[in-house]
């Protein structure tokens, strides 16, 4: 009875509706989520210009961590409920308790690699020594104690998929809550608590990471009756369902890696600019993530919408879904980016920017806010392909939106005008592009579901003759 009910819900309550109830609680969750990047940038601005730059230049080693994370829980969260539909239980359990074991798989090798590559990252990227020994410290301590991000993601994500959203949202508010409450007290030393400067940054982000983890875990022992967790079965993981995790799951972690190595190219060029330049950046991917996450909640809540629909052949209600969903978030970045385009100061202020940093980044964020509004397009059209069948026209879109128009745009300008205010051009132009590409393919794939229809049409009277 629950299942028609929600296959009535997806198929008969109005569009706009039916988007609201679905994508605000998915909002709200990633909005918790960009909470942990935006208070460690904050509090650590106030440290220094050059602890900014520190974590900056770590921001793409922690997204890696991140994009293994979502990426098998993305598996997870696929396989579990599809066993369960299926009333295979067992199956269910044997994904659950395999996907614990790969994360203790990861949690191994970062500690490796924290003890071993972190030093020699930093030393390629500059010399100056504030930087570098501050960079060590903080990555050192993120990528050790990684095992926070790895089984809260994974836990969160097994709330998600078993009907759980809202434990899944206690959790992740749990960690934002505590990171935001610590972060001040152990880099300043407040109150009883030892002075540790970015030290403390990384262990705030990393017990607050520990703490969401261990409420999701607790949650699901409590309150998720759907998967048993043995640690007999963890020990004993089903290769099927490592691959079926994988299968699933390398996609969103390609996806979420991509940026990494963008960012990584990108500061490659600020470098040579100035380490300022890649503070400079580094605050604006806090505040772009931060803009996007309305973007990113309306994906997860369209999807499933998109799915039923067009399973079923209501091709006139999927077509309303996207452009209901494309209306708000590209209205909202437009909204957004007017606000945000007349306070620019007082954002760099948050991060207690010097004046060097105040005449970089007034500049560089007044060119980059433009990209919002095509930005948020893009997100929107591109998942809008995956769900509708033509994941390749996702994955073309992903790849050059994420790795080769941005990396490419700051390496051309650079080299063409060696001008670092004419070199920020490089986000908007590459969005615009990416957003006209998308809604090409879009375009090209309604007319394919034009088509579907009609021939549905056919077949049916076909039927009835």
């Amino acid at each position: 009875m629950n299942g028609q009910k929600q296959e009535n819900k997806l198929g008969v309550m109005p569009i706009g509706r039916l988007l609201v109830s679905m994508a605000l609680p998915m909002m709200m969750s990633f909005f918790i989520q960009a909470l942990y990047n935006m208070v460690d940038s904050i509090f650590v601005a106030r440290i220094s210009e050059n602890a900014l730059t520190a974590v900056s230049l770590a921001f793409p080693m922690q997204n890696v961590m991140s994009a293994i994370a979502v990426g098998t829980g993305v598996g997870m969260s696929a396989l579990v409920p599809r066993a369960l539909g299926q009333n295979d239980r067992k199956k269910a359990d044997a994904v659950a308790n395999t996907g614990i074991f790969l994360n203790l798989v990861y949690v191994a090798v970062f500690i490796i690699l924290g003890l071993t590559v972190v030093s020699p990252f930093y030393h390629m990227q500059t010399d100056i020594e504030e930087i570098v020994t501050s960079g060590i410290t903080y990555l050192r301590i993120v990528w050790l104690l990684g095992f926070g991000v790895f089984f809260g993601v994974y836990f969160e994500k097994m709330l998600t998929s078993t009907g759980n959203a809202t434990l899944a949202m206690a959790s992740q508010a749990s960690g934002a809550v505590f990171n935001i409450i610590f972060d001040p007290l152990l880099i300043f030393g407040i109150g009883p608590f030892p002075r540790m400067g970015i030290a403390g940054a990384a262990t705030a982000t990393v017990l607050g990471q520990i703490l969401a983890a261990s409420v999701a875990f607790s949650l699901n022992l409590k309150k998720n009756s759907w998967v048993h967790l043995s640690l007999s079965q963890i020990f004993r993981p089903s290769a099927e369902s490592a691959r079926g995790i994988y299968q699933i799951g390398i996609p969103s972690m390609i996806t979420i890696g991509l940026n990494s190595i963008t960012s990584f190219l990108i500061n490659q060029v600020l470098l040579t600019y100035s380490t300022t330049a890649t503070a400079v950046y580094g605050i604006w991917l806090k505040l772009q993530n931060f803009c996007f996450m309305p973007a990113f909640g309306m994906n997860n809540g369209m999807v499933p919408i998109l799915s039923y629909n067009y399973g079923t052949g209501a091709i006139s209600r999927v077509r309303q879904t996207v452009r209901y969903a494309l209306t708000s978030i590209m209205s909202l970045m437009v909204v957004l980016s007017i606000v945000l385009e007349l306070i620019p100061g007082k954002l760099l202020t948050l991060f207690s920017a010097s004046d060097n940093m105040m005449g970089i980044g007034m500049t560089a964020l007044r060119i980059l806010l433009v990209s919002l509004v095509f930005g948020g397009g893009s997100i929107i059209l591109s998942s809008s392909m995956q769900a509708l069948n033509h994941a390749g026209y996702t994955l073309i879109m992903n790849i050059l939106r994420n790795l080769v128009l941005p990396a490419g745009f700051f390496f051309i300008l650079s080299s063409i005008f060696h001008d670092l205010d004419k070199v920020w051009f490089a986000v908007p132009v590459a969005e615009i592009i990416t957003f006209c590409l998308a809604v090409f393919l879009y375009r090209k794939m309604t007319e394919h579901l034009k088509k579907l229809k009609e021939n549905r049409r056919e077949l049916h009277d076909r039927g009835e003759a």
